[in-house]
């Protein structure tokens, strides 16, 4: 892999910047599940990442940014297929079947898959007692959320969630494997152009993909629900353009297990406008397995947060 430096930022640009994809991305389950409701779930993905990356490109060119940069381009390209591609897309496709409360407590597993694809700082990872106990707590948490639908596997009567479940597993180890990989290629160009071209071949992958799926053709477009087309417009915006941008920038300025730590609040903000406003039932299991996999990502992150508390303290002392 490629060596990595840490670049500087403003700190209240940093807290804005974790202000957004806190909660912007814990809201996006809900209106993912939203635009399903009209929209089959490629031709959604296509929609939602070529129209925002076309806005922010054009943004980038009004701003005078360079665009055509080969490296950076095939970077980007690598980056949105495993970040929006796979590890969105499981989210897109399996919320046609699954409540988005689920689907986010699901996906809140992603900083242990960080901690695990994180070749680079193995050394000092697992050499962490409190990560060690953080990754066992992790997947127990899993497991817990698997045992119900295993339970159910081979009842004929009962419609299991398993396949879904298992999709959004893969799903989640995408998205890590994208994070890093974009972390570690640190390219010259802005985070809005690179945010832009990842959007945009994520848009190019999901459009013909919807095609062969004879999405486009059979859809009725006069038929789509002006609540869907409301959730497609948000995507847009907000979730991809405000809050990809902001995350694809922390990851550049910040430690990539600290940028995980969205998983704390995403998958609570999710639950809580699930239940509220789409009347979405969530088991004492599944709380119980959100609680337990959020306590393993404080858990994973725990030595991070002393190492810069005690290096924080020692610079001050040194001055």
């Amino acid at each position: 892999m490629a060596s990595v430096s840490q670049k500087s930022a403003s700190p209240l640009l940093v807290i804005i910047a974790f202000a957004i994809v806190y909660i912007v991305w814990g809201s996006t389950y809900f209106f993912i599940k939203m635009a399903v409701d009209g929209f089959p779930p490629l031709l959604l993905g296509a929609l939602r990442f070529f129209s925002a990356g076309v806005l922010l490109l054009i943004w980038c060119i009004i701003k005078g940014e360079k665009i055509f940069i080969k490296r950076n381009v095939m970077h980007a390209v690598v980056t949105g297929f495993l970040l929006l591609v796979i590890g969105n897309g499981a989210v897109i496709w399996v919320e046609q079947t699954l409540p988005s409360a689920m689907v986010a407590i699901m996906v809140s597993s992603a900083p242990i898959w960080f901690v695990l694809f994180d070749k680079q700082n193995w050394s000092v990872n697992f050499k962490s007692t409190s990560t060690i106990i953080g990754l066992l707590v992790g997947f127990a948490g899993v497991i817990l959320l698997f045992s119900e639908q295993l339970d159910g596997l081979f009842d004929t009567t009962t419609n299991t969630k398993l396949p879904g479940m298992i999709m959004l597993l893969v799903g989640a180890m995408s998205w890590a494997s994208g994070s890093l990989y974009s972390k570690y290629h640190n390219t010259t160009g802005s985070a809005s152009v690179n945010t832009a071209w990842q959007m945009l071949a994520a848009g190019l992958i999901f459009l013909p993909s919807s095609f062969l799926h004879h999405e486009v053709q059979n859809l009725q477009w006069q038929n789509i629900p002006a609540h869907s087309w409301y959730a497609l417009l948000y995507l847009i915006v907000f979730g991809s353009i405000a809050a990809f941008s902001a995350y694809v920038w922390l990851l550049q300025v910040r430690p990539a297990t600290q940028v995980s730590t969205y998983a704390y609040v995403n998958p609570v903000i999710a639950v809580i406008l699930g239940v509220l406003f789409a009347n979405e039932n969530i088991t004492l299991l599944q709380v119980s397995g959100l609680v337990i996999i959020l306590g393993s990502v404080l858990l994973i992150n725990l030595s991070k947060y002393r190492k810069e508390k005690q290096a924080k303290i020692e610079l001050a002392a040194a001055k």
